[in-house]
């Protein structure tokens, strides 16, 4: 069997079904002819619902032992009442109970399996035997984790000592009650009720028994049953479960159980695979009587498709903005059904749905009346009228005067009939009773999606004229990246980098245009030997006039932007700030957990370090001048940028700025937040936008190779400083070959080499020409090199500084090695996603002193005090100099 596309007659309109050579036959009803039928399926899929139990186990697993580690005045009480309570139960009902108990725990499981077997169903017992002994595996390690490393406060919630021997204690995780656990949750017996049930009577009866004779305690119990649980569900989504994915011929027998003769059935591509777990499965089913079918079949295998990206909008994106992204199959039939029954009813024009049906446990079906036509991606340009774009706006006013959003109005859910009609599909991720959010973004989507095949201009104009002036205008809002479908997005995204290469393309050509000219002048110049500075300024000015005009001529607005102009023409007052349908943004999730880790870090170094001998002992000398060189950190920085702007800015000011900027890397990283103000502060004081960002970074290359150049050369001094020869020593010998061996990695790899290639090359395309320009200024190079070396000067004497402050003479480090955990430090914490680096340096460093030899009681305050001067102390006067420069706008 072979996978199809479309059907073939789609745009011909109904296809008639006596044209299949099969009708003719007798008996054909009977015959499962499948085109196109899926792939061969795999036998085992991993379920993300799997992965959510297993996380959600281990999350349980955390809480209960922090329960047992820190409330232990509750986790006593509890036993008490519990071993209070049970006391009172007759001894013959205990050892009934557990008799019963303790034999039936064990047969249970294995008449299930005989079961199992005896209906061939093999794999699951093999799944739930496998997962029984990793349980059994994870209880021996937690027995011992227990006895000998846990605190005592957890020894104590999970054992008591042993009612047969007083000198022994029972043990924490029961060795055969977790192994049964994990094997009923991995055989899935929870879809089988009566074997559950009696499983589950088992288990309980077993627990009181248990729980009566103090064999055992409350949290031994639950931890018990929590790890068989977890352990279950991991071993199901590593192995994964076997695939009950339904066929195409499952397809055919279903539709005869709802009073359909099938004859032939070929499965219909999804267009946009990244979202085809939101659409299902498509089929073209003819029958022997009557007009073929297209059939949609939804799957749990399917269903969790994509189902990571939609938990993740639903955790960033307001509850307005999302739709749920756990649904039951009976869920999603129901709401596919409705909102079809809805949208005919509102008069829009939409697949009429005549049957619905589940397909097995887990798969379901629509059935709907066919449809054919053309996708309006499928459709050629000239084909795209305005009649057509009109009529399509009336299908979303029709849903719309309903309260239906559609939510995903892209070209591929938009039908045009042979006649030209169109039709919307895809209402399954609808909502009825709509909000005017919603609305309105399905308004912005349907803007954009025409506007990326016929331009912003005729997009609005046939919206304008169905929808009216006021409805388009309040779209505006919506109008922005994260409301819009995913494929959408991607291809915004595509847009834009062709959109940058062209610019890049424009400014390099016009700079190899202005070469020729150039040498020729300058060998003019030689034949003279006598250079007119004003020619060459001249000349330069006009070599900058080309590149700008360049840029400018290049410079493209996006489809957004071009859309939001045309509506102002109309709208001039129309609300363009975008709304805030983000709820959390990933960098600030990402910034937060960072944080989080790097704290805890330092807390736990902290906790044995007594400050307050160190504060009196502390040289003050020493700490006043670690605050000077942080100090004159801020002038090395305004000559390290200035050093590559040829363009005259203020040096007072220029410093002010990087003053400015400790306030600003505290709420933005390191390598972002300096990069935007240094770019926003030249272009404030003058500097063209394009010559800004080529300024800042180049500044910023050099600065990286700077870095690479002194790490290597201090890390080398730190090799030999206690050799007597210049041999580095193997620590620096490592680190060489591993750079070298991920540059080989990443050179020899294509789609590495790509990415580092487009990287490189975008950076050079503006810093190339912008370099050129202080090449011809050698003291503006020269300010710049010497403030990059100057900066990295006061930031290492600041740290050794910071060190003498806390130590002594048997305490102190070498300046290279100083030197090498710093430019290891910033590095990290440039690379960072927190403000500041803050966490990552702080731990690299601490670390960085700690491994060359400096006692952990000297380096903790040492890096404390480092960082207090550069990160902490200099917040306020940044944020005085922010304001400022922001009142004299200069930011």
């Amino acid at each position: 069997m072979k996978q199809q596309g479309a059907h073939p007659e789609d745009t011909e309109g109904t296809p008639d079904a006596s044209s299949h050579p099969d009708t003719a036959a007798p008996g054909a009803a009977h015959i499962d002819e499948v085109e196109g039928d899926e792939p061969l399926l795999p036998a085992r899929v991993h379920r993300p619902s799997d992965l959510m139990r297993l996380l959600a186990g281990v999350l349980a697993v955390v809480v209960l032992l922090a329960v047992a580690a820190f409330a232990h005045g509750t986790t006593s009480g509890l036993e008490q009442d519990i071993n209070k309570g049970t006391g009172q139960a007759p001894d013959l009902l205990i050892k009934i109970a557990g008799l019963a108990s303790s034999i039936a725990i064990l047969l249970v499981p294995v008449a299930f399996a005989i079961e199992r077997l005896i209906k061939r169903d093999g794999l699951r017992i093999a799944d739930g035997v496998l997962a029984a002994v990793l349980a059994h595996g994870v209880t021996l390690a937690t027995d011992l984790w227990v006895a000998r490393a846990a605190p005592d406060s957890i020894q104590e919630a999970l054992t008591q000592p042993s009612p047969g021997d007083m000198h022994a204690l029972t043990d924490p995780v029961h060795g055969y009650l977790a192994p049964v656990i994990a094997y009923m949750t991995a055989v899935g017996m929870s879809r089988r009720p009566r074997w559950r049930a009696v499983l589950w009577v088992v288990l309980l009866l077993d627990a009181f028994s248990m729980l009566v004779t103090g064999y055992t305690t409350p949290f031994s119990i639950i931890l018990t049953v929590l790890i068989g649980w977890t352990v279950a569900y991991g071993t199901l989504y590593a192995v994964g479960s076997p695939n009950v994915r339904p066929t195409g011929r499952t397809l055919m027998a279903g539709l005869r159980t709802v009073g359909f003769r099938p004859v032939t059935a070929s499965r219909v591509e999804s267009g946009d695979a990244s979202e085809a777990g939101d659409r299902g499965r498509r089929y073209f089913v003819t029958l022997e009587d009557g007009p073929p079918l297209d059939v949609t079949v939804v799957d749990r295998e399917q269903q969790a498709q994509g189902f990571f990206y939609r938990a993740w909008r639903n955790l960033a994106l307001r509850g307005f903005a999302t739709r749920s992204s756990l649904q039951s199959l009976r869920q999603a039939l129901e709401q596919e059904a409705l909102l079809a029954y809805a949208a005919i009813a509102a008069g829009a024009n939409a697949p009429k749905l005549i049957a619905t049906s589940e397909l097995g446990p887990d798969a379901v079906m629509l059935v709907y009346e066919h449809s054919g036509g053309r996708t309006l991606d499928s459709l050629p340009d000239e084909e795209i009228t305005d009649d057509l774009l009109r009529d399509t706006w009336h299908q979303v006013r029709a849903l719309q005067s309903r309260r239906i959003a559609h939510r995903r109005l892209v070209g591929d859910a938009i039908l045009v009939d042979r006649s030209g009609t169109v039709i919307l599909t895809d209402l399954r991720g609808g909502e009825i009773a709509a909000g005017d959010l919603l609305l309105r973004m399905d308004t912005s989507q349907l803007l954009v999606t025409l506007g990326l095949r016929v331009g912003a201009e005729r997009a609005v104009a046939s919206a304008l004229s169905v929808l009216g002036p006021d409805t388009v205008a309040d779209c505006l809002p919506m109008l922005q990246p994260i409301a819009l479908s995913r494929s959408t997005r991607g291809t915004l995204r595509q847009l834009a980098r062709e959109r940058a290469e062209r610019e890049r393309e424009a400014v390099l050509e016009a700079y190899r245009q202005s070469k020729p000219a150039r040498a020729e002048h300058g060998a003019h110049q030689v034949v003279l030997d006598k250079p007119d500075k004003k020619a060459v300024r001249a000349e330069q000015r006009a070599e900058k006039r080309a590149v700008d005009e360049a840029m400018e001529e290049a410079r493209e607005e996006d489809l957004l932007t071009q859309i939001r102009h045309e509506v102002l023409r109309i709208r001039p007052q129309a609300p363009v700030e975008p709304a805030r349908l983000e709820r959390v943004r990933p960098r600030t999730l990402i910034s937060f957990i960072a944080g989080a880790i790097g704290a805890y870090f330092l807390l736990t170094q902290l906790t044995h370090i007594e400050f307050g001998p160190l504060v009196e002992n502390a040289e003050w000398g020493w700490v006043a001048a670690a605050v000077l060189f942080s100090a004159a950190s801020y002038v090395a920085a305004a000559m390290a940028l200035l050093g590559f702007v040829p363009e005259r800015v203020p040096f007072v000011r220029t410093v002010a700025a990087q003053v400015a900027g400790s306030f600003v890397k505290i709420v933005a990283p390191a390598a972002v937040g300096g990069v935007a103000l240094n770019t926003r502060f030249l272009q404030r004081a003058g500097v063209r936008p394009g010559l800004a960002v080529a300024s800042v970074g180049a500044s910023q290359l050099f600065g990286l190779g700077c870095h690479i150049l002194m790490l290597l050369a201090f890390g080398y001094l730190t090799g030999t400083e206690k050799t007597p020869s210049l041999s580095p020593s193997r620590t620096v010998i490592g680190g060489l070959l591993t750079v070298a061996v991920l540059v080989l990695v990443v050179t020899s790899v294509p789609f590495l080499r790509k990415f580092v290639v487009t990287r490189v090359r975008s950076l050079f395309a503006g810093v190339v020409p912008r370099m050129l320009d202080v090449l011809q200024r050698p003291q503006k190079l020269v300010t710049g090199i010497g403030g990059m070396l100057l900066l990295t000067a006061c930031f290492v004497m600041c740290l050794d500084a910071s060190i003498r402050a806390f130590g002594d003479e048997t305490t102190s480090v070498s300046i290279a090695s100083v030197a090498v955990v710093f430019l290891a430090g910033n590095a990290l914490g440039s690379a960072a996603p927190t403000p500041g680096g803050v966490g990552a340096v702080e731990a690299t460093l601490t670390v960085g002193l700690i491994a060359v030899g400096l006692p952990k009681e000297v380096a903790a305050p040492a890096v404390l005090l480092f960082r207090l001067l550069t990160l902490w102390l200099p917040v306020l006067p940044g944020w005085l100099a922010f304001n400022h420069l922001t009142r004299k706008a200069a930011l």
